[in-house]
């Protein structure tokens, strides 16, 4: 596969299927349901190739694997493409994602369907193709472009706030990225390259470390989000279609921790050393704070969003320790957050098109009548609130058990965030699922579809599997993440600087 180029085509196999959309006429309910599954076969078919590059990957090469490179401009500036250990299973996670999240639209969208298809499908391009760049005004470009097919998916087919929503998406992220832009035009100018394998030998002075560091920073806890710039995100959430909240939890967020893993840490360690204990006190915070937030939501899917927050805080935890362990383990919980909240904003989606609110009050006793889709739901929660067994645990255990290396401290108070965790997570599944089924029009509620469980069962599979057995997933990153830490310790003349008195 190595003269293949498969990363190329994994990115553009979605461009292709709009041009084939595009002469699908859209002018009945025959020629929707044409669209939809064209669009799913499309996805899907890019989800099988992807599932390739397992095959093929070589699992003790810590380097860029797949690579391409093509002369784009020719003062220094190429199409790059490349994988390795790091950010493989992010490309694996998108093409999983896409696919589900047209089939959870089969039955939800009623309007503008070819419109709305080939959003999804510009979105996978921009999100596989940020995965997959190894120069960064090509990573820039995939970067900012996936923030046009989110905002017309949300502004057009979202809730009734759906314009405020999608503006407020639009410009918190927007405005974090400009200067991000102004970094990268700052190293090309000093380097003459922006050439991310190029750069992760640069040595910058630490000057240069600390404003480029702040800038790329200001993209990133945005996009992340990180407390206390996160309030765009449950507003998003709660406006977009299901599908919609899916992919802006389970990949568009995790665009921003891969951005900290390879550029900021991977650039500027120097830096993110002097920042460390500002991330750790910012991580924290959200992890203490949006779980208490969570705890009085009366809207499923906000507590859902605000628990999304507090995890990417177990994130940023990991990844600035600098040890194999944290990074690792921040990857996992962006891979398992990736799979669960996806899989709760669904376990949202389904009740919600089948009683047309998303008020927890408004629900009680559906284990009486939907006995399935109360078993994938208490999957899922259990998950999210890292129950030793399913994909939860392994992330955050060796993200805790990292940041206790560095400080006792931080690590103390993270670990409250489990507890808050299971108790938001439990307070909504008792709420939802047990108790008397009174209210009338929940007796007319019927469990999944067959649609639904072909849904639901590849992530049940992936959550538990994840939970039992991680070490596939440990192997595939652990050389390239070995290597990152290496260089980060050449580049430092390591001494544990981060430490604190314990």
């Amino acid at each position: 596969m190595s003269e293949i180029p498969i990363l190329s085509i994994l990115i553009f196999i979605p461009v292709v299927g709009i041009f084939f959309m595009l002469l699908i006429r859209n002018n009945d309910d025959q020629s929707s349901q044409n669209l939809k599954h064209t669009a799913l076969w499309i996805t899907f078919l890019n989800f099988i190739i992807s599932l390739s590059l397992l095959f093929s990957f070589d699992l003790n090469n810590p380097d860029f694997q797949f690579v391409e490179k093509y002369a784009w401009i020719e003062s220094g500036i190429s199409y790059h493409l490349g994988i390795d250990g790091v950010s493989i299973l992010f490309v694996i996670l998108t093409t999983m994602l896409v696919p589900i999240c047209i089939l959870a639209s089969y039955e939800s969208i009623k309007f503008s369907v070819k419109e709305y298809l080939i959003s999804f499908l510009a979105l996978e391009t921009f999100m596989i193709g940020v995965f997959c760049s190894l120069d960064l005004v090509l990573f820039y470009l995939f970067f900012e472009g996936g923030l046009i097919p989110m905002f017309l998916i949300i502004g057009i087919w979202g809730g009734e706030r759906r314009v405020y929503s999608t503006f407020k998406f639009f410009l918190y992220t927007l405005a974090g990225s400009v200067f991000m832009l102004l970094a990268i035009i700052y190293i090309f100018i000093s380097t003459g390259t922006t050439d991310v394998e190029t750069l992760l030998m640069y040595n910058f002075t630490t000057n240069e470390q600390l404003i480029l560091w702040i800038a790329f920073f200001t993209s990133f806890m945005v996009k992340i989000p990180m407390w206390p710039f996160h309030t765009w995100l449950p507003d998003a959430h709660v406006e977009a279609p299901t599908a919609g909240s899916v992919i802006l939890a389970g990949v568009l967020l995790k665009m921003a921790g891969y951005g900290f893993i390879r550029f900021s840490i991977g650039f500027f360690p120097d830096a993110s050393e002097f920042f460390a204990p500002f991330i750790f006190s910012l991580s924290v915070i959200a992890i203490i704070v949006t779980s208490l937030i969570a705890l009085v939501q009366e809207d499923m899917k906000k507590l859902i969003a605000y628990s999304s927050v507090a995890h990417m805080g177990f994130v940023t935890l990991g990844i600035f320790t600098f040890t194999v362990q944290g990074i690792e383990g921040g990857i996992i919980q962006m891979i398992s957050h990736g799979i669960v909240s996806a899989a709760l904003f669904l376990c949202v989606g389904v009740v919600y098109d089948r009683l047309h609110t998303r008020e927890i009050a408004r629900y009680g006793g559906l284990v009486s009548k939907m006995p399935f889709y109360s078993f994938s739901f208490m999957i899922f929660i259990l998950a999210s609130l890292g129950l030793p067994g399913t994909s939860g645990f392994v992330g955050e255990f060796l993200v805790l058990l990292s940041i206790f290396t560095v400080n006792t401290y931080f690590a103390i108070f993270a670990t409250t965030g489990v507890v808050l965790a299971a108790t938001y997570s439990l307070w909504l599944y008792r709420r939802i699922i047990f108790g008397a089924l009174i209210k009338d029009d929940l007796s007319e509620m019927f469990d999944l579809t067959r649609r639904e469980i072909i849904i639901f069962l590849p992530l049940i599979i992936l959550t538990i599997f994840i939970g039992l057995y991680p070490k596939p997933i440990i192997n595939i990153i652990e050389p390239s993440t070995e290597k990152i830490v290496n260089q980060i310790k050449m580049k430092l003349d390591w001494k544990p600087k981060v430490s604190f008195e314990k």
